[in-house]
Order: structure tokens, then C-alpha cells, then sequence
């Protein structure tokens, strides 16, 4: 079969390996249809950032139950099913709590593991969640990242009648922005450096959008008096400058949710620390997207936030590409900021 394989640090190619086949009672195999680059294939892909070579990524996919297992009866032939990525050991202390994300044996799919950038994967039964034969494949493919920004509202109790402030336009920002409104936010304020990111979070329903290259933090926090009480501030972006804004634009006892991984060292000056004391901010880390009962409520609520159409998602695609060109479209990434999901796509 057909993936896109990466050989070694910074080289993609289009290779033919062999097609996954079921080995255990509670194996589905699934004919791919859509994969969704993350930003976390980034480093995967272009810094030394996987765990061997060479490896098939692709954690975010929508696609077609082919063949199961014997003990496998959850499932039908011809079945749309979306990945549930992780693979917990279920038996640890923190499984058993149902803290699924942060087991200390896990497998993942697309990083630890070969992953959906090929024609076919194989898959146990825990990693698929059914959604409707009537849903658009393409848009099934945003189910996990949705259930990104869906797991930090969790662990922040909801955001309904908060004001929710997004730190970071990218997608992530971009979703759970959308997420929000749906779920009642009192308003739904966005952040970003790029204009063009900042119109589009308008378009799909922001309230209020801030450019932080032109407004100091000093200048949002005083736009934003208004609605400084009963904030959620959703950190998107992971870089040190934006979890730093997000403690200065902090109203009194705000929720401070870190999505965003860093990839250089943050370091607070004494005063922005003092802001997390002064201000009694809550400052709350999100990890991966999974809760108890497994998979979690926010893949069942991902799904039903796309089934009620509450999701917008054609301005957040940048390209849908079949194998060949995908690879040209990933490559241009070299350096570069990504500016929307790339896509893959399978006949």
C-alpha cells in the first residue's frame, strides 16, 4: 500500500509498504480516508522529534472499517470511525482514575507507532469512535483537535456564562474558540500577531479580536475590563510570549488554561509571577484530550458540536491533497509557520 513515509529527519517520501493485517481478536482495519497534519508532526517531521526512523505519522484521520477481529462487535463492515490516538496501558494508578493522559506506559498512534499517512491502519477496537455514515469524512478528520480545546474546558468546569478569552489564531485557537461560543460563553475574545488569523475569528463568531503586535498587554487588559471577571483564558499558541500575555491580561481569579507546548525554556520576572499571586490566578495544564469514561466526553461532545453544525472548518483548511502532492505541501513547512490544516487525502 501507499504512505508517506519519514525516512529520516527532514525526508518525506511516497514508499509502498506492507498493508497492516488484523493479528488480534480485537484488531479493526480501516481504509483511511482524510489524515490532518498537527502541528506536532512538525518536529516530528523536520527537528529530530520522533521516536524512530522510519515511521508513518498521522493521528488525525477519518476513515472506513474494512476487516475486525473476532471479539470485535461494536463495529460493522463499511463503519465511518475516527482515531482515538492514545493508547493508555488501562492498568496504572492514573488509568485507573480514568486520567488516561497521563499514563506512564502509553502507546500513541502516528508518533510511538505507524499511524493513518498510508492507505490503511490497523487499530484495536478502543481507538475508534463510530460517527454517523451520513457526517462529511473531511470534517470527522477535526474531531481530535476539536477534542484538544474540548478537554481543557473540561478541567476548567465548563465555560458557560465565562468570558472566554483565546490566546493564539491557529487551529486549535481557531476550534476551541467555536467550541466556546457553542457552549455558552458569555463573550469570546481572540489573540494573535497575524491579521489575517484575526479576521477569519471574527468571521466565525469571536467577539472581540486583539492584535498583540500593535496592542500591549497593558492596552488588551484594558479592553478587556469589561469582561474581567469570570475569565477562562485558553493558551494556544505555546510560546513563552503568549503564556506571559496571558498572565498580564489576567483579570481577578481567572482560569489560565495551557494548551500550547512549549519548545523553549519560559522564564517569569518576579513582578509577572507576583501578577499569579496577586491576582489568585488558577493556572491549569492541559494534557492531550481524554477523560473518564474512555475516550472521554469530549469526543462525544466533538461530535455532537459537528453534528449540530456549531463547527466551522473551510477556513481553517489551507490544502486537501492527494499522496503526492501532500508531501510538496509538508515540505514548504521547513521554517515556516502553518497557516491551516494540510490535508490528506486517499481515493
Amino acid at each position: 500500500m501507499k504512505a508517506v513515509v519519514v525516512e529520516e529527519n527532514r525526508k518525506l517520501v511516497l514508499a509502498d509498504i506492507d498493508k497492516p493485517r488484523i493479528e488480534n481478536d480485537e484488531d479493526v482495519l480501516v481504509k483511511v480516508l482524510y489524515s490532518g497534519i498537527c502541528g506536532s508532526d512538525i518536529p516530528r517531521i523536520f527537528h529530530n522529534g520522533t521516536h524512530f526512523y522510519p515511521i508513518v505519522l498521522g493521528h488525525e484521520f477519518c476513515g472506513s472499517v474494512m476487516e475486525m477481529g473476532d471479539e470485535v462487535t461494536e463495529f460493522k463492515t463499511g463503519d465511518l470511525v475516527v482515531c482515538v490516538p492514545l493508547c493508555p496501558c488501562f492498568y496504572c494508578d492514573e488509568c485507573h482514575k480514568g486520567y488516561y493522559s497521563l499514563c506512564k506506559n502509553y502507546d500513541f498512534i502516528g508518533s510511538r507507532s505507524f499511524g493513518a499517512n498510508a492507505e490503511y491502519i490497523c487499530v484495536n477496537k478502543k481507538n475508534l469512535v463510530k460517527v454517523s455514515p451520513d457526517s462529511d469524512p473531511l470534517c470527522n478528520a477535526f474531531i481530535e483537535p476539536i477534542t484538544v480545546g474540548l478537554h481543557a474546558i473540561n478541567l476548567a468546569q465548563g465555560c458557560e456564562n465565562k468570558n472566554v478569552i483565546v490566546v493564539g489564531a491557529g487551529t486549535i485557537g481557531l476550534l476551541v474558540a467555536q467550541c466556546a461560543k457553542a457552549l455558552g460563553a458569555k463573550s469570546v475574545s481572540v489573540i494573535d500577531i497575524n491579521t489575517e488569523k484575526l479576521a477569519m475569528a471574527k468571521e466565525l463568531g469571536a467577539t472581540n479580536v486583539f492584535n498583540s503586535a500593535e496592542l500591549t498587554a497593558e492596552e488588551i487588559e484594558k479592553q478587556l475590563f469589561d469582561h474581567r471577571f469570570e475569565q477562562l483564558i485558553l493558551e494556544t499558541a505555546g510560546v513563552p510570549q503568549t503564556v506571559e500575555l496571558s498572565i498580564k491580561i489576567a483579570g481577578p481569579r481567572a482560569q489560565v488554561a495551557l494548551i500550547g507546548t512549549l519548545h523553549h525554556d519560559l522564564q517569569l520576572t518576579q513582578k509577572v509571577f507576583g501578577l499569579i499571586l496577586r491576582k489568585e490566578l488558577c493556572i491549569l495544564g492541559s494534557w492531550m484530550n481524554y477523560s473518564k469514561p474512555w475516550p472521554g466526553k469530549e469526543w462525544s461532545l466533538a461530535i455532537e458540536l459537528i453534528e449540530q453544525g456549531k463547527i466551522k472548518f473551510d477556513r481553517l483548511i489551507a490544502s486537501v491533497n492527494f499522496i503526492e502532492d501532500y508531501i510538496t505541501e509538508v515540505e514548504k513547512l521547513d521554517g515556516k509557520p502553518m497557516n491551516g490544516k494540510i490535508v490528506l487525502k486517499f481515493n
